[in-house]
């Protein structure tokens, strides 16, 4: 039940503002050395550090690529006029890993004693203990990746000549 509260509430954790507008000048403050996200004109998607910002690209050290031929992993030089909008991902601490795992482990514990106390299918003390640790390892686990996708934010900047 606590579980489903959590995910009850993701939407909202994860709504995006709308796109933040910015000259490039402006632009290496907020994202200079941080990890982005941003498509190009010709539809790739380029995931990866910034490494600088010129007057004329931005150089990018690319993790992801959605087309590896024409954008191959590693350092790229992305001209100016191919950026238009750039997504900063970034955390927004730990508050969400630490309580999703801790509703995940009760919320586990709680689903695990209800199968071990009703031992109808359960003969023998070694299955229910299994039982009760699967269903609460499940749990916690459900929690750990629920709270860490509540702790990640994601803010847009629209590039304006």
């Amino acid at each position: 039940m606590l579980l489903a509260a959590m995910l009850a509430g993701q939407p909202v954790a994860r709504a995006e503002s709308a796109p933040v507008e910015l000259k490039w000048s402006e632009l290496s403050s907020h994202i200079q050395g941080r990890d982005i996200e941003l498509i190009l004109p010709d539809g790739t998607s380029l995931a990866g550090s910034v490494e600088a910002i010129r007057e004329d690209a931005l150089v990018l050290n690319v993790h992801h690529t959605s087309n590896s031929q024409a954008h191959p992993a590693g350092n790229a030089v992305v001209r100016r006029e191919s950026v238009s909008v750039v997504l900063l991902h970034e955390s927004r601490g730990k508050w969400g890993r630490s309580i999703g795992v801790v509703l995940g482990t009760l919320t586990g514990l709680a689903v695990g004693g209800a199968v071990l106390a009703e031992g109808a299918r359960i003969h023998s003390a070694a299955g229910g203990t299994a039982v009760l640790l699967g269903i609460t390892g499940a749990g916690t686990l459900a929690g750990y990746y629920l709270g860490k996708s509540a702790d990640r934010r994601a803010t847009q900047f629209k590039v304006i000549p």
